[in-house]
């Protein structure tokens, strides 16, 4: 019989032990994630609308695709809306669900649902207290150069872009 304890309580992740009650001594770490939800936005003009982001983690700033954690029963698409506002100042004519995927399986229950948001219609930014953010605008060429000189090192933003690329066979040539 499978147990699961949590170990610790944390504002955003909790870690549990799971272990089966026959063999304790044998167990996983889990990090319990509510999940989340990424935006890959783009402009009127195009272009990609990215943030760049502190993150405490890796002592430094990240170019990222908007995104956030889903708030206790929140559905996907409007803590998408959401998390775009407040980290841009924009909000969407239009969402499109992308895709999801689990982030670090191995050791994390955090599943991300992508979403395409176009029509973008200003508004005003309300970012969170501990984020410290500047939105950036990015030609979808550019932040695929970044992706490959390792600029844009953000999971979440690598598979977005370049999914979003995949399915829309994104032309960086455009009248090629």
């Amino acid at each position: 019989m499978k147990v699961s304890e949590v170990v610790y309580r944390g504002k955003v992740v909790n870690v549990a032990r799971s272990f089966e009650r026959e063999n304790p001594s044998a167990f996983f770490e889990i990090v319990e994630h509510p999940g989340s939800a990424a935006v890959v936005a783009l402009t009127g003009k195009g272009k990609l609308l990215l943030v760049d982001q502190y993150r405490e983690a890796v002592g430094g700033y990240l170019l990222e695709i908007p995104a956030g954690k889903l708030e206790r029963e929140e559905d996907p698409a409007t803590c998408a809306a959401r998390e775009l506002e407040e980290e841009t100042g924009y909000r969407a004519g239009s969402m499109e669900k992308l895709f999801e995927l689990f982030t670090t399986p191995g050791y994390c229950n955090e599943n991300i649902h992508f979403f395409v948001a176009t029509g973008l219609v200003a508004s005003k930014s309300n970012p969170d207290e501990n984020e410290v953010l500047e939105p950036v605008e990015l030609e979808v060429g550019e932040a695929l150069e970044m992706i490959d000189d390792g600029r844009i090192r953000d999971a979440k933003t690598v598979a977005g872009i370049l999914e979003f690329v995949r399915r829309r066979k994104w032309s960086l040539h455009p009248g090629a």
